[in-house]
């Protein structure tokens, strides 16, 4: 979906605390991956940011349309999820994008993520250069993304 006119662009920045309650929101609304095996509260983003990571957050009319959270000590995308009503805006591979090139210049050689089996998410990490490595318990696949990989230049 185009944004309507009189829209500015989204604009990709690092997160802040100040956002956990948009990402918070927008973690829930999602309709795939959705949160049934553990409980993730606004208290867990906060380490997920400032210490074991980095997150991104896409900002269209000043309000957050999407969010993505990388680790930089093991590599593992902690979460990647747009808002459902401002999906098919090019939100998710703004983020997806600003996160892999960030944890790659970490030096990191492997990233990896869990998701859902045959859903969009993983459609989605396929067409961005993932690759589907096993199914992972309980019902989810395991996907890694190795350096040199086509973000990484």
């Amino acid at each position: 979906m185009a944004p309507d006119a009189g829209q500015r662009p989204a604009v990709v920045r690092i997160a802040t605390r100040d956002d956990i309650p948009a990402m918070h929101r927008i973690r829930l609304a999602v309709r795939e991956n959705r949160l049934v095996t553990s409980v993730v509260t606004e208290a867990d983003y906060v380490p997920e940011i400032e210490v074991t990571g980095r997150g991104w957050v896409a900002v269209e009319n000043d309000a957050v349309r999407g969010f993505a959270i990388g680790n930089h000590v093991t590599g593992n995308i902690w979460a990647l999820f747009v808002d459902p009503d401002h999906e098919g805006r090019g939100h998710g591979r703004a983020l997806h994008d600003a996160m892999v090139q960030w944890l790659l210049a970490q030096g990191l050689p492997r990233l990896w993520l869990t998701t859902d089996p045959e859903t969009r998410a993983r459609r989605f990490y396929e067409r961005a250069g993932w690759a589907l490595v096993r199914a992972a318990p309980p019902n989810e696949v395991l996907m890694e993304w190795h350096a040199g990989g086509p973000l990484d230049h």
